[in-house]
């Protein structure tokens, strides 16, 4: 094969490859600016960002008033419930208001208690914030936090 040919297919290959990871950078910057601490219980970003109608029914009913909307300039997360520990942590209610007062379920429950009173976590709802883990009453913490390994 001739060497020219050879060069002129690398050089558009690798043209195409920085192309596309460079549209799929500027698109994560445009969708996801950042990552944000949602409530408690909260579906992962993907489901929680089609799910929730940013109606901020879950804000009001925040006892300590840690929730608060995401700003205009957060992407597609614009105007969804957020956490920002700086100003007010999360204190994980007992029985969880959030939750309760999201309609469409993107505040899903990733704790709740069985019949005989002991937490039980749902991982599918869970989004790695901690807030288990320090609010467990057992000293040291029963509940420990690692991320998860591919299958």
């Amino acid at each position: 094969m001739d060497t020219r040919a050879s060069d002129r297919r690398g050089f558009f290959r690798e043209a195409m490859i920085q192309l596309a990871r460079e549209v799929a950078e500027r698109t994560e910057q445009r969708v996801a600016p950042r990552r944000y601490f949602r409530p408690p219980g909260a579906a992962d970003e993907i489901a929680f960002l089609a799910s929730c109608t940013r109606c901020g029914d879950c804000m009001p009913v925040c006892p300590v008033h840690a929730i608060i909307k995401a700003p205009p300039g957060a992407g597609l997360a614009a105007g969804t419930p957020i956490i920002d520990p700086a100003i007010q942590a999360c204190v994980v209610c007992a029985d969880m208001p959030c939750a309760h007062a999201c309609a469409t379920g993107a505040g899903e429950r990733a704790l709740a208690m069985d019949a005989g009173g002991h937490p039980v976590l749902r991982p599918e709802g869970c989004v790695g914030c901690g807030v288990c883990v320090t609010a467990c009453v057992t000293s040291p913490s029963s509940l420990k936090l690692r991320l998860a390994t591919a299958v």
